[in-house]
């Protein structure tokens, strides 16, 4: 009697194995470069300054309801147009690098005045943004 042979049917994963990790490496790759965020460090309406902060130079950019600029630094107090705006911020920051960057946006204000003012302090040189808010009642 002649033996029949068993005949197992084997998927070779391989070119699967091979096709994943590729696919892998292109996300690794694009996904970085996909992302486009602006840092921000969001206060707590309800946060109280530490008395170190208090004491530590603030830079303080405000967004009025009109879209224009006032930037505040220490006790000078200043209007600024956007096109200046990036230029005193930059100089401001080469002179203390550990100078903390606040955003006061007015509520009537339009959202994208804000961000283009964040994008031109991380332009500047800003590290980290933080907005400031008015406390809860």
């Amino acid at each position: 009697m002649a033996r029949r042979r068993r005949l197992v049917a084997e998927i070779n994963v391989v070119p699967y194995i091979d096709v994943m990790l590729v696919l892998l490496i292109i996300f690794m790759v694009t996904a970085p470069l996909a992302m486009q965020e602006i840092i921000v460090d969001l206060p707590e309406a309800n946060a109280q300054l530490s008395e170190e902060a208090k004491e530590d130079e603030v830079l303080i950019l405000a967004v009025l309801a009109d879209g224009s600029y006032r930037i505040n630094i220490g006790e000078q107090d200043k209007e600024i147009s956007a096109d200046e705006l990036r230029e005193q911020v930059s100089k401001v920051i080469r002179a203390n690098p550990n100078i903390r960057v606040m955003v006061q946006g007015d509520k009537a204000v339009a959202y994208g005045a804000v961000i283009e003012a964040m994008a031109a302090l991380e332009a500047a040189g800003a590290s980290s943004v933080g907005l400031m808010t008015e406390p809860r009642s």
